[in-house]
C-alpha cells in the first residue's frame, strides 16, 4: 500500500487563509499548512518577514509572467522548485596554460 498520503499527519493538509498586502492590495492566500510551513521557512533563509517574501515573489511573478492570475499556484510551484534538487553548475573554464 502507498503511503504517501495515508501516512502523513492530516494537519499538512488541512487549508490555512492568511491575509496579506501584496503591491498594495490587501487580499487573502489559501495554501494547505504544509505549504505555509515551508514558505515561513524559506522566507526566514532569506531574511524576510513572510509578508516581504509573497511580495518579492509576486513581483518577480508578475515580471516574468505579466498578469498573475493564481498566485497560490506560482506559490505551490515555487514550493516545490525550492525542495527540488539543482543541478550542478558546469564548471568555469581555467586559464589557458602554454
Amino acid at each position: 500500500m502507498c503511503s504517501i498520503f495515508a501516512g502523513q499527519d492530516p494537519e499538512g493538509f488541512r487549508r490555512v487563509n492568511r491575509s496579506v498586502r501584496i503591491a498594495g492590495h490587501a487580499t487573502s492566500v489559501q495554501l494547505e499548512t504544509a505549504f505555509w510551513t515551508l514558505i515561513d521557512d524559506i522566507a526566514a533563509g532569506q531574511d524576510m518577514s513572510t509578508a516581504h517574501f509573497l511580495s518579492v515573489l509576486h513581483e518577480e511573478a508578475q515580471a516574468a509572467l505579466g498578469d498573475v492570475e493564481n498566485f497560490a499556484s506560482i506559490l505551490r510551484t515555487c514550493c516545490l522548485l525550492y525542495l527540488l534538487p539543482r543541478p550542478a553548475a558546469a564548471p568555469s573554464p581555467g586559464p589557458e596554460t602554454a
